[in-house]
């Protein structure tokens, strides 16, 4: 079975569509939140037929995932690694459409610029022997283990596909299902990355390189399952490699939405959600600002670790009280600098990533010590480069998403008091990675731009837990495997779809969570 079928599964043949669409017109679905995953959901119900109500609180649609223009530049703040070409094509392939006619994309290799600190350079790429050589450069036995370990992320990357991103994880029945059951076995979970990662290399340089794959899912190398080995097989080129989209990512958010339109979604912007409406123990609507919207299901597209206090009183939760939605790890938040680079920047790819001289001290700091890391590893995407869609109108400027992984909310640590005064350090050490005179470049007074935003922001903005970007981190294995249940135990009708459900974090999971919830929703709906 291709990528495609298995990830997608494909558009359904005409008749069937018509006979479900027929089946299932009187049905009413709310979704709440309008983020890839919730968008996903609507499109896969609407293009079933249901009469979906996507109700969104921001102005804008994209959950994490936004796009901000200011003074001549332009950035995505948000997502901006883009894998798995196959899981955005399904999404318009479910509707009978072409993805090509709603959004662009571009392969980009080189995959990413890894700047060391000892001064290496390594450009991460598809091909095998570029990579060989590269890492042999400083480090002749990690250069000869380099395809076994790529063999073991792609029997990984198969096995995760087939048993962990083709259905939900709901109930003992689906715990018990034998070929997860041997997937486990098969993928030893609990082993580490890290551990997987030394038994193939050596060096700290090509450790680095690979753990930071962990961050992907908000997650310490040390901590997170062997299984995220398998992002060094997606990204050289297992479902696509990785792609940019023309006009950035953002566009991706456009697509989606011009696509749910079109099979009918009536989504509202600015349309806050003040109570879920639960009668007789069933999810009966939503109640906002500007009215009731009843439905026979709810998607909550939102971190449910958060919203749930919000929008469902106790006592209709006995299974998920206050005190149990504390009880997970947060994943790392972000620390970001949106810098508007007056002129051009020489030596820079679309994805860059400077390390510190000892990584691994970072993720004591982010889950130990729960501090800003002292010397952060800092990644920055350049909107237009190396052969990326542009995001950024041009003339002279140059537009740069600056991140570094920083630890959930907490008491005492005060976001605010530390913003101005992180963001130098962040731009001391991109100035001793070579950047030279970035934070001159970036003063407003030399027509440079320089916005600072911090997981309080991300908070108040997406209703994001603690701040955290994954929600909960997969530094354990029941957190990775098994997260927050996407169907609620309490609440017959009340579905969940987002980076804490499964399968997880990252613009093609949530995609794929959304339509993986949008069809056991419609089984139950049907049964």
């Amino acid at each position: 079975m291709n990528d495609r079928a298995r990830l997608g599964r494909g558009p359904e043949p005409a008749a069937a569509r018509a006979a479900a669409g027929s089946r299932r017109a009187g049905r009413r679905i709310a979704v709440v939140g309008g983020g890839l995953g919730g968008l996903s959901c609507a499109i896969h119900l609407a293009a079933q037929g249901c009469r979906v109500t996507l109700l969104e609180k921001e102005p804008e649609l994209g959950g994490k995932l936004q796009r901000v223009e200011a003074d001549g530049y332009r950035f995505d703040n948000g997502p901006s690694t883009l894998t798995m070409q196959p899981v955005f094509d399904a999404v318009f392939e479910a509707a009978g459409r072409r993805r090509e006619d709603y959004v662009r994309f571009r392969p980009l290799d080189p995959i990413a610029r890894n700047r060391f600190a000892d001064g290496t350079v390594v450009d991460l790429t598809s091909d095998a022997e570029r990579m060989e050589a590269q890492i042999a450069a400083y480090s002749p036995e990690d250069a000869r283990n380099y395809r076994a370990y790529m063999r073991e992320s792609a029997r990984l990357h198969a096995l995760a596909e087939r048993e962990f991103l083709s259905g939900l994880i709901l109930d003992w029945k689906d715990r018990l299902r034998p070929s997860l059951l041997a997937g486990f076995a098969r993928i030893r979970p609990l082993a580490s990355m890290e551990r997987t990662l030394r038994s193939y290399f050596r060096h700290p340089n090509t450790l680095a390189m690979f753990g930071r794959y962990a961050t992907y899912v908000g997650s310490a190398p040390r901590q997170t399952p062997a299984v995220f080995n398998m992002m060094a097989h997606i990204e050289a080129g297992g479902g696509g490699g990785v792609f940019a989209a023309e006009g950035g990512s953002y566009a991706i958010v456009e697509a989606y939405a011009r696509l749910a339109r079109e099979l009918g979604v009536d989504i509202r912007t600015g349309a806050e959600v003040r109570r879920i409406a639960v009668l007789h123990g069933r999810a009966a609507g939503v109640e906002t600002d500007s009215g009731f919207v009843r439905a026979d299901a709810v998607v909550l597209n939102a971190d449910p670790l958060q919203a749930l206090r919000r929008l469902v009183p106790e006592l209709h939760r006995p299974s998920m009280p206050d005190r149990r939605l504390d009880r997970p790890e947060p994943s790392v938040a972000g620390f970001v600098l949106l810098l508007g680079v007056r002129g051009e920047l020489d030596g820079l790819l679309h994805h860059n990533v400077f390390f510190p001289d000892d990584y691994e001290a970072e993720f004591d700091d982010l889950f130990r010590r729960r501090e800003l890391p002292a010397d952060p590893a800092v990644y920055v995407c350049r909107s237009g480069a190396g052969g990326a869609a542009e995001a950024g109108p041009g003339n002279g400027r140059t537009s740069l998403f600056a991140l570094v992984n920083a630890p959930a909310q907490r008491d005492g640590l005060d976001y605010e008091a530390l913003r101005h005064s992180y963001a130098q350090r962040v731009l001391d050490r991109l100035e001793a990675h070579g950047l030279s005179g970035i934070a001159e470049r970036t003063a407003t007074e030399a027509g440079g731009l320089r916005r600072v935003l911090t997981p309080d922001d991300l908070a108040r903005r997406t209703g994001a837990w603690r701040g955290a970007i994954y929600g909960m981190s997969s530094n354990r294995p029941s957190q990775a495997f098994f997260r927050f249940p996407s169907r609620d135990r309490d609440i017959r009708g009340l579905w969940y779809a987002g980076g804490s459900t499964h399968p997880g974090g990252g613009t093609p999971i949530v995609t794929i969570g959304g339509r993986l919830v949008a069809e056991r929703l419609l089984e139950e709906l049907d049964g």
